[in-house]
């Protein structure tokens, strides 16, 4: 079947030219200003080449959309760009782990999408078409589900078929299935409340807007990066708790007080940026499954929709913190291969914050295990955990009694309160680590401040590792490591058993490794996608 070349829409030209005669307009400037701080040249030669680096600018931005075009073959998705350097991409459709849309205010209005296309394998995005408009993004979209589906669906016609032959099975029946429509309309599976959105925002903290007071207070400050650092206002508040009037001339007691209210100020202006952010990028989220794939819209200023194939699924993780369990509500995650937990605009955060029970039986439909009982590691990592966080407070104590040696403060004595806190900080990390081997998929629980359970599908898992420190090695303990073929970042690392038995370690590896290989005989066998909840 013959298939359409196709372009972006026609404002992307528009867009690509201004931007590319903007900088050819500034590069002539950019470097006759380098060049008269080591020459003495006159820059009136740098604003006569400006216009004309801005034609050649807008030519090239033009040139490049016209050079830029992207094909639905059968087979592959294929993208073809550059203007000297040509540059062909043929993605093929069994790589293709989703298609996400994204849609700022502007765009919107304009009838206008961003598409951007992940692949496994790659935690960066493959493809992106900047921009279509919004029938021409349904359609990619659509279409690269439908195709999706069928190569997967061959994919493991051909594997059962390879099973059964290996096996003389004969010539029978393979399982082969008709891939799932996608062109229906989705069935609705979870809703965000806005007292959920509100919860969630409350409830939990995002550290990447820490900037955001920086940027404020710049801006309030026309600039002045010492001004917005420590602004004026932050001295009146601290004033009536013992602060300095300025900076010159303060002792040291009032700068700890003009610090711990500006350390203060800070926090709760972060804290009001994340609650801001989580209901803009949140909001309206809808959570559906149409065919094989789960799909979804959310987002306030910029909406983003998308899909995630069930079939394409490597693990998913149940988190939630102190206050989300206490009233009872939890977060869902999923990873796909190359396209792991983020939380920017192509986050996968399917369930931001739902009732826990709701949570755990959407995993449940992803990986067909109810809520687990967990075994917990012995004891001896609990003394383990408690000479650690000992050191830890005697680190502070020090630190404390080295601090009033060059200055002016005094009573560190009270910090010796910290190993107070000891035994309650290693019992929480003890109690909220477990594990479980099941029959379909291991089952991974660590953290108190932000726990986590992860379920890894044993056909998910690619490489199982026993690791030993040289403190576990002398207690007879070990981690086991279940690594998947999805992206991790600082922040969202690979699951770990951490500090069990040596001897349980490798009995989990043995039978993670043959579960492994029973699971994907099955699903050779089997082409079965899991069902969504009601």
């Amino acid at each position: 079947m013959a298939s359409d070349v196709n372009h972006l829409h026609p404002l992307s030209a528009v867009r690509i030219a201004f931007r590319r005669g903007f900088l050819g307009f500034s590069a002539p400037i950019f470097f006759g200003m380098i060049a008269a701080s080591i020459f003495p040249i006159d820059l009136i030669w740098a604003l006569r080449l400006s216009p004309i680096g801005f034609i050649a600018g807008v030519c090239y931005g033009l040139t490049y959309y016209y050079r830029f075009t992207y094909e639905i073959t059968p087979d592959t998705f294929d993208i073809t760009s550059g203007v000297f350097a040509r540059r062909s991409r043929e993605i093929p459709y069994r790589r293709i782990q989703n298609v996400d849309v994204s849609q700022r205010i502007d765009q919107r209005l304009l009838g206008l999408a961003v598409v951007s296309i992940e692949t496994a394998g790659d935690s960066d995005t493959e493809a992106m078409l900047d921009f279509v408009g919004e029938d021409e993004a349904d359609r990619i979209r659509r279409e690269i589900r439908r195709r999706t589906a069928a190569a997967d669906t061959t994919d493991d016609a051909d594997r059962a078929a390879t099973t059964e032959s290996s096996s003389g099975a004969g010539s029978g029946d393979t399982g082969h299935e008709e891939p799932a429509r996608t062109d229906r309309e989705p069935t609705l599976l979870f809703e965000l409340k806005h007292r959920e959105l509100l919860l969630y925002a409350v409830s939990s903290f995002r550290w990447d807007t820490v900037l955001f007071p920086l940027l404020l207070f710049l801006w309030i400050t026309d600039g002045d990066l010492r001004s917005a650092l420590l602004p004026q206002f932050m001295f009146e508040i601290a004033r009536p708790f013992g602060g300095p009037v300025s900076l010159e001339g303060a002792a040291g007691s009032s700068l700890v007080v003009l610090l711990v209210i500006a350390a203060i100020q800070w926090v709760l202006l972060t804290y009001l940026a994340s609650i801001l952010y989580k209901i803009g990028t949140y909001y309206g989220l809808y959570l559906g499954r149409q065919g094989s794939d789960l799909v979804y819209e959310r987002g306030l200023g910029r909406r983003y929709s998308g899909s995630v194939p069930f079939d394409k699924v490597q693990s998913v993780t149940v988190t939630d913190n102190p206050l989300q369990r206490f009233v009872g509500y939890a977060g869902l995650w999923v990873e796909t291969a190359g396209y792991g937990p983020r939380s920017g605009g192509s986050s996968q955060s399917v369930v931001p914050l739902a009732d826990a029970s709701r949570v755990f039986r959407f995993g449940e439909s992803l990986t067909g295990i109810d809520r687990p009982q967990f075994r917990r590691p012995p004891t001896t990592a609990r003394r383990r955990y408690l000479v650690r966080y000992s050191l830890v407070a005697a680190g502070v104590v020090g630190t404390a009694f080295a601090i009033t040696r060059f200055s002016t403060i005094e009573r560190w004595q009270y910090t010796v309160l910290t190993f107070a806190v000891v035994p309650l900080a290693a019992h929480l990390k003890y109690v909220h680590l477990g594990y479980v081997v099941g029959d379909e998929c291991l089952v991974i629980r660590r953290g108190f401040w932000r726990r986590r359970t992860t379920i890894v599908p044993y056909y998910r898992i690619q490489t199982v590792s026993t690791r030993q420190s040289i403190f576990q090695r002398r207690l007879g303990l070990a981690s086991l490591v279940v690594d998947t073929a999805s992206s991790r970042t600082f922040a969202w690392r690979t699951p770990v058993i951490y500090d069990i038995d040596l001897q349980a370690a490798r009995e989990i590896h043995r039978t993670s490794r043959g579960n492994l290989q029973r699971s994907l005989r099955d699903r050779a066998q089997n082409n079965q996608f899991p069902d969504g909840i009601a």
